[in-house]
């Protein structure tokens, strides 16, 4: 049996780094490279109920590796060349139960 590999993904974190002189926050990105991450077209039931309930069109779902800490809720992520959005909450199963290398998922829209 292959073994699955998945790509690097690069996780795109906003952080405050200082305040312009209205005292509103200035941010940086702060690139954080994920490794072993499942890029899957999105099923296109999944597609119809999230454009449903959140008005987002999922294009992929991206399947998060066991053991990342990272913040995945309404982040920016880059792979194939464009940057992408996630939403929603990510779905996450106990890591002990499941076989494989990844425990948790969430969905991507495209992002200018």
């Amino acid at each position: 049996m292959a073994n699955l590999k998945g790509i690097t993904v690069t996780l795109i974190n906003k952080i405050e780094t200082s305040k312009d002189p209205l005292g509103q926050p200035i941010y940086e990105d702060f690139l954080i490279e994920v490794d072993n991450v499942l890029v899957a077209p999105t099923s296109s039931d999944d597609v119809v109920n999230q454009l449903s309930l959140t008005g987002k069109k999922a294009v992929y779902t991206l399947a998060i590796p066991k053991g990342n800490t990272d913040d995945w809720e309404d982040k920016e992520v880059l792979f194939f060349n464009q940057r992408w959005r996630t939403f929603g909450i990510p779905t996450e199963g106990i890591e002990e139960l499941i076989p494989l290398d990844w425990n948790k998922k969430v969905m991507v829209e495209r992002y200018g």
